[in-house]
């Protein structure tokens, strides 16, 4: 028998997010958590222990991000089609099996067969969990929750907590071997699995099962949301610049890559101490678009800061603090940006195709991301004057406040 959760709850003077939006909130905690003890110390084991080249290495890593971020909209499509139950059961089996495969995997074909299960597996559940929490989120912001998005930030701020404890988790088991943390990742996804077979509704009141049949063409059509996912992608690509252009500023800057450690940490913490506070501010005085475009001007602000200081030419401390900065206001960026484009999806969405919306905006973006990281790599390796490549990348998130749709 499932157990029936019921939805907001409304009282005089107080309403409570429903058990479903904070069982769905904790979700998102656990899955960062069981993901990222694993990740981060995947492409040393590939490297080191399965003895695979650089380019290989890199190519198993962007099929993981392939085989995750660009089926997004599948997932999403099938959550439409057949609930959310389903589709987020089957995705934790299949991150369970991926990890276990992956802790014993030696062989190349193995180990790509391995990553591409965990990859896909996210690409089920993720937008399985997005979509209902932001359908969720706006049934509580109608029931006098306040802002939706203040929902979409707790959900952030979950997902950050899991990202910060997941690599410690990780690390404590890696002195045992890789095979030890693989399979604690595989036991946080056995503990999830159980828990929402047990929790989670066969049925969730007010969401409804639609044919995935036309719904692909009607998005395509949709140049609203369209130009809300190339703005969220240019979002992305300009955050993607702490992997990118980050690293060679703070080796230049002190000699090393060890700051960058601190900076990461310092990106986290931000976001779990202050991404509430920011949007409770935030939410009730802009709309989800001047969110957006005030988040994505101090994303600009933070290259320009970069770019400003590059012609002095600072070492040493002096020198990490553009890079700091950065680093600050791309985080402050990212909570405007983030929980707002997640709020926007349900009011362009097509009725019933949430899911499939939802997941599109982590596909176009991500495919946006793709092809724009390969010319980032072209304009750092370009021998432009120092400043110029900063500059050209604040550019990309100011030219995206352009292309934010008109709110209806």
């Amino acid at each position: 028998m499932t157990l029936s959760l019921p939805g907001p709850r409304h009282t005089p003077g107080r309403t409570r997010p429903s058990p479903l939006l904070r069982l769905l909130i904790l979700t998102q905690l656990a899955f960062n958590v069981g993901f990222f003890a694993v990740l981060p110390f995947l492409s040393e084991h590939l490297g080191q222990a399965v003895g695979m080249a650089g380019w290989l290495v890199g190519l198993v890593l962007g099929l993981r991000t392939f085989s995750q971020q660009g089926l997004f909209v599948v997932g999403g499509a099938l959550a439409d089609r057949y609930g959310v139950r389903p589709v987020v059961l089957a995705g934790c089996a299949l991150r369970i099996a991926g990890f276990a495969w992956l802790g014993y995997a030696e062989a190349t074909w193995a180990v790509i067969g391995a990553v591409l299960l965990v990859g896909f597996a996210a690409a089920l559940f993720s937008p399985a969990v997005e979509s209902e929490v932001a359908r969720q989120a706006v049934l509580w912001e109608e029931a006098g929750g306040g802002s939706r998005t203040r929902v979409l930030a707790l959900f952030t701020v979950a997902g950050q907590a899991g990202a910060f404890v997941g690599p410690l988790l990780g690390a404590l088991l890696l002195t045992v071997d890789f095979r030890a943390v693989c399979l604690a990742g595989a036991g946080v996804f056995v503990l999830v699995l159980a828990g929402h077979a047990w929790l989670l509704p066969q049925h969730i009141p007010g969401r409804k099962r639609t044919s995935p049949r036309g719904g692909t063409g009607t998005l395509l059509r949709d140049r609203r949301f369209l130009a809300l996912c190339c703005a969220y992608g240019a979002y992305l690509l300009a955050y993607n610049q702490l992997y990118l252009a980050l690293p060679g500023e703070v080796d230049r800057a002190a000699g090393s890559q060890a700051p960058l450690a601190w900076l990461f940490a310092l990106s986290s913490l931000l976001v779990v101490t202050a991404q509430l506070p920011v949007t409770r501010w935030v939410g009730d005085r802009l709309a989800p678009r001047r969110s957006m475009a005030a988040g994505l001007l101090l994303i600009a602000a933070g290259f320009v800061v970069v770019a400003a200081a590059r012609p002095a030419d600072w070492t040493g401390t002096p020198g990490l603090l553009p890079a700091a900065g950065f680093v600050v206001l791309l985080t402050v960026g990212q909570m405007l940006v983030a929980p707002a484009a997640r709020a926007w999806v349900p009011d362009l969405a097509e009725d019933g195709r949430l899911g499939l919306y939802t997941g599109a905006l982590s596909s176009v973006s991500g495919l946006i991301v793709l092809l724009g990281s390969a010319a980032t790599g072209t304009l750092l390796d370009a021998g432009l004057p120092a400043a110029v490549p900063w500059l050209l990348l604040a550019a990309v998130p100011a030219a995206a406040v352009g292309l934010l749709p008109r709110r209806a």
